[in-house]
């Protein structure tokens, strides 16, 4: 992908204009990340717009996002290729007349029976793609191994065909929920990133971008008491999406100044434990 961002003040207009604020470190790395060609490892709770990110930059670019989710026992051929074993079955029946063995066999281990999945997909498109593989931290370490070299020289070893090499170089990035910990290898190749939850006024911006007709007061009212929430001992602290959702739910229920009884009839909203529920109509009770 050729060099499209001239400063970091360029990427965090840009992704502004696309409904993503972010900040200048979260700009400078994916400025960085861009001019050296290198994949982003984004980390950082969960719900905090790492995804999001990688979304947002491909929609600033205007390049088609290719993702790859991940998850336990993902494999070479869910993540990089596999064979239309049911189209080679065709070819050799409708061959087997044939008395060149040979010729059947270059034919169908050649790309018209090839199956691309994400990373092949990513590197071989001769047009700008941006390259999202979701949740890293959930595959193995063996499969890790199945990255490497794609970061690494952005090409792949098919025995069949050979070597395919980047036709472009892909925006990647790389998320993580931290569930455990990425191999050395691995991070070496990457910038890293770490995204958390965002301050109060930030935050509030969020909601008055995100949520359409929302006021300042009750914008402001939302950010402060997330923020207060999520200081608490909980199991699962709220994600900004959540926030989102609360905001929402607010809207629609034609609330314009959260009193306790609102926040404790919602919080249902924002939270996913019981437990933590409890603790938190505790707190707001003990606040007003």
């Amino acid at each position: 992908m050729e060099n499209r961002f001239e400063s970091v003040e360029h990427v965090r207009d840009g992704l502004k204009k696309v409904h993503y604020l972010s900040d200048d470190g979260i700009a400078g790395v994916v400025f960085l990340a861009q001019r050296l060609g290198k994949p982003i490892l984004v980390e950082g709770p969960a719900g905090t717009g790492k995804t999001q990110l990688a979304k947002s930059v491909a929609e600033m670019l205007n390049a088609r996002l290719i993702r790859l989710q991940c998850y336990e026992g993902l494999d070479e051929s869910k993540a990089l290729y596999e064979w239309n074993y049911k189209k080679q079955l065709l070819r050799i029946q409708a061959d087997k007349t044939s008395d060149s063995w040979s010729q059947v066999h270059e034919d169908i281990f050649s790309e018209e029976f090839l199956l691309t999945r994400p990373l092949l997909e990513a590197i071989s498109s001769p047009d700008p793609v941006v390259l999202l593989i979701d949740e890293v931290d959930r595959v193995e370490i063996e499969t890790e191994a199945l990255l490497l070299e794609i970061l690494s020289d952005y090409q792949v070893s098919i025995p069949e065909l050979g070597t395919i090499t980047a036709k472009q170089i892909p925006m990647v990035f790389l998320t993580s929920n931290n569930t455990r910990e990425l191999s050395e290898a691995l991070k070496r190749r990457c910038l890293f990133l770490h995204i958390d939850y965002p301050d109060m006024e930030r935050e509030k911006e969020i909601v008055l971008t995100k949520v359409p007709d929302i006021t300042q007061n009750l914008a402001d009212q939302i950010a402060r008491i997330v923020r207060s929430i999520r200081q608490l001992d909980l199991k699962k602290a709220p994600s900004v999406s959540e926030t989102l959702d609360w905001a929402r739910t607010l809207m629609l229920m034609g609330i314009e100044n959260i009193d306790a009884q609102d926040a404790k009839d919602t919080l249902h909203i924002l939270l996913k434990y019981q437990t933590d529920i409890t603790k938190a109509a505790k707190e707001l009770s003990v606040d007003k």
